[in-house]
Order: C-alpha cells, then sequence, then structure tokens
C-alpha cells in the first residue's frame, strides 16, 4: 500500500478538530515534505518519527514520504501528531494493517527510542472527538487516566510505537515495563510540613465577624466582592479561604475545568480530575494576555479561565495595570473570553467570581501614621475604573483588630464546612426560586 490514513487532533484554545492524516509513499528522492500548516515542532516530527521508527526494530520506507494534514486551512502545532503519522507512514509501508487506524484517534509524543510521551490537552481533545462521533482514542500511557474522564470511549494506552504496531497486528505484548516507564512512587510531604493535614479554613481569620459574613454572602449568591483595608487585616487570608466555601463541582463541571486546565498544561500528577473550585491569584504585573488568555503562536487560556467555576483574586488591585483591569468586564459580564488573534479566534469559558483587596491608599497605613495627601488616595483608588466596580455587588472595609478582640472571635468563627452547608443550601434554594430562568444565582439576576 502507497497511501495510508490515520486520524488525530488539533486543538485551538479548548475547542478539539479532527485531523485527518495522509501518507503517501512515492519516487524520488529519500526525504519527508510535511504539508497542511505544521508549526516548527511538527515540522521537526520527521526526525523523531524516522529516528524512533527505526529504534523500535522497523524498516524506515525508501522514497519519498509525503505527509499531508487535512483540512490544510487549520493551524497544528504540537508535537501530539508524532505517534499518528508514524502510524501512517508504517501504514503505507505495508507493515501495519492500516485498516484498524481508521477509526482511532490517535494522540501521544513519541521520544527516538520509540517510546510515547504525554502530550497536553488530552481532554479536550476527547471530548472534541466524541461530539465528532468517535468513541475509540490511543494515547500515551501517561494520559490514559485523563482521556478515561469521558464517560463511554475506548482508550488503547500504549506505552511505545512498537506496542502500538503488536496491537495492530495482533502480536503478544510485553509484560515487562522498562524501569523509566514505571510511574514514580508518591512521595510523602514532609514531617511537619501539614500539606495534607491542615488546610485553609474560614475559622483561621479572627476578629473579622463582617467580612468572613460577607465571603459567605459571595459564595452564596455568587456575587463579586471586594475587601479595603491597611496590611494585616485578613484580606488575603479571607480570599484564600473563599473556595473551601463555594459549592462542590458536578460532575459536568469538573470535566469543564478540568478541560481548561489539561489545554494549559496545569494538571496536577496526581489526580488528573479537579473536584475543588479552583482559585487563581496573579501577582499585580501579569500582563493583559496573562489574565484573559493569548499569546503570539499558542493561545492559552489565562487566569480568568483557569479560576473558572472559582475564585479569582487580585491582591493589591490598585497595583495592576487599568487595561488588564478594565479587561475583566468582559468575561465578568458574559462569563468567556473571546481571543481574536491573525491565525485564529478561541472562546476561553470565563464563569468565575471575582475578589480585589486593596490598601486605602499608595501607603498602607491607617489612621494618623497615614502619610499620603487627599489628592494621592483618590489618584490611587482611582486606577479602579467606575464601570468595573459598577460589576462588583458587595464592598466591605477591615479594620485593624486588637489582640483582645481576636481572643474574643474565637468562640463565634466558624469552620469552613459549617459555613459550605449553608451555601449549597442557600444555592438550592436560589435554583428553585429561578426555575424557568436562564439563571441560578442572586448575582445572575438582572438588576431591573
Amino acid at each position: 500500500m502507497a497511501l495510508a490514513r490515520t486520524r488525530s487532533m488539533a486543538l485551538i484554545g479548548v475547542d478539539g478538530h479532527i485531523i485527518e492524516i495522509e501518507a503517501h509513499l512515492g519516487d524520488g528522492p529519500a526525504g519527508v515534505t510535511i504539508v497542511g500548516l505544521p508549526d516548527t515542532a511538527l515540522r521537526e516530527a520527521r526526525d523523531r518519527i524516522r529516528a524512533a521508527v527505526v529504534n523500535s526494530g522497523e524498516q524506515w520506507p525508501e522514497g519519498h514520504i509525503t505527509i499531508s494534514l487535512s483540512p490544510a486551512s487549520l493551524p497544528k502545532r504540537g508535537s501530539g501528531f508524532d505517534l499518528a503519522i508514524a502510524a501512517a507512514v508504517l501504514a503505507a509501508e505495508g507493515a501495519a494493517p492500516g485498516t484498524q487506524l481508521h477509526s482511532a484517534v490517535v494522540l501521544a509524543e513519541l521520544g527516538l527510542d520509540g517510546r510515547t510521551r504525554p502530550v497536553s490537552g488530552v481532554l479536550p481533545a476527547v471530548l472534541a472527538g466524541t461530539r465528532c462521533g468517535c468513541t475509540t482514542f490511543i494515547v500515551a500511557r501517561g494520559n490514559a487516566e485523563e482521556a478515561g474522564l469521558v464517560p463511554g470511549v475506548e482508550v488503547v494506552a500504549v506505552s511505545s510505537l512498537g506496542e502500538l504496531l503488536a496491537r495492530l497486528r495482533g502480536e503478544p505484548l510485553a509484560e515487562d515495563i522498562d524501569e523509566e516507564e514505571a510511574p514514580a512512587p508518591a512521595r510523602d510531604a514532609p514531617a511537619g510540613s501539614g500539606a495534607e493535614s491542615r488546610k485553609p479554613d474560614l475559622a483561621d481569620v479572627l476578629g473579622q465577624p463582617v467580612a468572613r459574613r460577607a465571603v459567605e454572602i459571595a459564595a452564596a449568591g455568587g456575587h463579586h466582592l471586594m475587601m479595603a483595608g491597611p496590611p494585616g487585616t485578613g484580606k488575603s487570608l479571607l480570599a484564600e479561604r473563599l473556595p473551601t466555601v463555594l459549592p462542590q463541582l458536578t460532575s459536568e463541571e469538573s470535566i469543564e475545568v478540568t478541560a481548561v486546565h489539561s489545554a494549559a498544561d496545569m494538571l496536577p500528577d496526581r489526580s488528573p480530575l479537579i473536584v475543588d473550585p479552583p482559585f487563581c491569584a496573579p501577582h499585580h504585573t501579569a500582563t493583559r494576555a496573562a489574565i484573559v488568555g493569548g499569546g503570539s503562536t499558542r493561545l492559552r487560556p489565562g487566569c480568568v479561565s483557569l479560576a473558572h467555576r472559582g475564585a479569582l483574586f487580585l491582591d493589591e488591585a490598585p497595583e495592576f495595570a487599568r487595561g488588564v483591569l478594565d479587561s475583566l468586564r468582559q468575561p465578568l459580564e458574559s462569563g468567556e473570553v473571546t481571543v481574536a488573534r491573525s491565525a485564529a479566534t478561541v472562546r476561553f469559558p470565563a464563569r468565575f467570581l471575582l475578589v480585589l483587596a486593596a490598601n486605602p491608599c499608595p501607603c498602607g497605613k491607617s489612621g494618623n501614621a497615614c502619610t499620603c495627601s487627599s489628592t494621592q488616595r483618590r489618584r490611587y483608588l482611582a486606577r479602579l475604573s467606575g464601570p468595573l466596580l459598577d460589576r462588583v455587588d458587595l464592598k466591605v472595609e477591615l479594620q485593624p483588630v486588637a489582640h483582645a478582640e481576636l481572643l474574643a472571635d474565637r468562640a463565634y468563627a466558624e469552620s469552613s464546612a459549617t459555613v459550605s452547608e449553608r451555601v449549597a443550601k442557600a444555592r438550592e434554594r436560589a435554583t428553585a426560586r429561578l426555575a424557568g430562568t436562564p439563571w441560578a444565582t442572586n448575582a445572575a439576576v438582572p438588576g431591573a
């Protein structure tokens, strides 16, 4: 056979597109030509694939090899096409039956020794493949658990090109696994670190009962929150504990959030499925592309999408660039971000709860210790534009707390578990009250 076909997936943002890979063996000088808008990493695949095939004990075809990636107008990037291209070339040579590859989607990078390596964005790729009717996905073993999160799909995990060829030929599989391929043992947390046993809890924040109540109301109604006060009053502590009182993600929301983090290559190693509301706290020097998403060559999700179904915390909010803050206005209204570039236009989900924290003035000192003039204070807080603050429902001012107040508040500070139960019940009541409408929380209801 001089022509063979396989399928893979191209990821643009968090949207996957099926790519048909055709390999043609023709006459002419030996070489490989890849057509169909490949990027630099994909052009380099010709050298990786040739070495992987030879080191897997297979014969590299003689003559000229033309590899076409269709649709040709869609940009393709990354090394996730390696295994699919190698399988297509060997099927065209007759070294592997190509008919079994027609119904499968192949996603994996190849090492020079023929072993497969995991790639980012497998979950959104599998989700897009299932919407197009694909049911079988061949992935690297490192991506098998992530791909298996999608119900109703058949995941074939292979550790090498040789294993894939053995499966296609019906040959027995090798039982031994190389030491480098074996999963690394889970490392325990250092003694005394409390990484697993001690989690942030709302009861840790003492002396600020009004602010704790504001956090609870924000979580219950989905309201954006702004906290103002001098340093040391607990603004950051409260924001970090807000996700602990948010409702747990549903199965559908977990898949949605995990897909965004997979596209950004930020999935946790131990368990790929994200079940807790995410929390993102960028530094005030973050650029607009880092906050809302974008990039010159690869369109990546930004912080607003990494905080999807969770909380986005901007500490020292007036220190952020004015343009960065105003770029939040669209996602706060629509729940998504549209990033337009010359190569493509993508949409990222961005339905998050915004938490702003600000000092009352540039020096951050309170009372008579403040050395800022009234003009400096106005100019400092004016960096938060009126249209942005109009989208923030709750605003609370925190004051310094004396030691006696901290001790007295111990008996009244409730844990995150207690508050989260009330938040969950409030969300249930709001859902029942708003049944038959496009809204589910109080914050989503229009003002009229």
